[in-house]
């Protein structure tokens, strides 16, 4: 991973900075696509069971950077044809908008700690992620309508999933900013703090209560509520019959079983075939 993305996982518990707070975090092209590889690869890391995302310094994203805005538009300026020039700068649109997809479909539940600014891009970011908490001074912004453009990397498509649709046509038409505590109203953050440090310490320890959950069924409460969101209720119900007479009969709840007559705490070994299937390989 480049210095711009700092990763620490401890507890189960993955970490991940945006670090370059010199440009109040924005993010450029490698910084971009890193995102979308950490998520990929937290996805498959068994030894992780929930993600925190926060920015490094005094915000945590200004989101894009504008020179690699500006070298979005010309890398179209090589090709003769209009009608490639179009699909090229397609292709780019839908591989920005992948990067964030793999958080949303990360099967790790991904908290987003968020203070300062999180504007335009982070927006999208932070719309990709499955819970949001933020400083009560945190400031937002749908930025996009400043610069000439339409949101084009999920702000437009998930908000409308998370805050009623009215708030979401006045925030993206107006472009105006609005804070942590009215975010809360809204219902786009879950809860706001006083400063930084109480929100950090309060997001850990939402993310250590997840991560002492039994990892399979946590990632299929992921799954069914991204399926319900988009599905109806029927698709739903036929889908959560159709996942859990698959992994219901797991060690984990065995485990969960056990833990509950002898009065202890769960402990999941969701790593273990993980480590013998690469033992597996090794040997063979």
């Amino acid at each position: 991973m480049p210095d711009s993305l700092k990763i620490k996982i401890d507890s189960a518990v993955a970490e991940i900075e945006l670090n370059r707070p010199d440009k109040a975090n924005a993010m450029d092209e490698e910084l971009w696509f890193a995102l979308g590889d950490c998520f990929r690869e937290l996805d498959e890391n068994e030894a992780v069971r929930v993600c925190i995302l926060r920015g490094a310094g005094s915000h945590f994203t200004a989101g894009i950077d504008l020179k690699f805005l500006q070298s979005v538009g010309q890398e179209v300026e090589h090709f003769d044809c209009e009608g490639r020039k179009r699909e090229y700068l397609r292709r780019k649109i839908i591989k920005l908008q992948s990067a964030f997809t793999q958080i949303e479909e990360c099967r790790k539940p991904v908290l987003a700690a968020i203070h300062g600014g999180c504007i335009g891009a982070g927006v999208d970011l932070v719309s990709a992620c499955d819970m949001r908490y933020s400083t009560s001074d945190a400031v937002f912004q749908i930025k996009e309508i400043d610069l000439g453009l339409t949101a084009d990397v999920g702000t437009l498509q998930r908000l409308p999933k998370l805050i009623p649709l009215g708030i979401v046509r006045e925030l993206a038409y107006t472009g105006r900013k609005f804070s942590g505590e009215e975010a809360r109203e809204f219902g786009l953050v879950n809860s706001c703090y006083a400063d930084q440090e109480s929100m950090i310490t309060a997001v850990r320890e939402i993310a250590e209560q997840i991560a002492d959950k039994a990892p399979l069924a946590m990632r299929g409460v992921k799954e069914m509520l991204l399926h319900s969101r988009d599905n109806s209720v029927a698709d739903g119900l036929n889908y959560v019959a159709t996942w859990n007479s698959a992994m219901l009969l797991s060690a984990d709840l065995e485990e969960s079983v056990m833990a509950m007559l002898q009065n202890r705490s769960a402990e999941y070994k969701d790593w273990w075939f993980h480590s013998s299937f690469r033992l597996l390989r090794t040997i063979i």
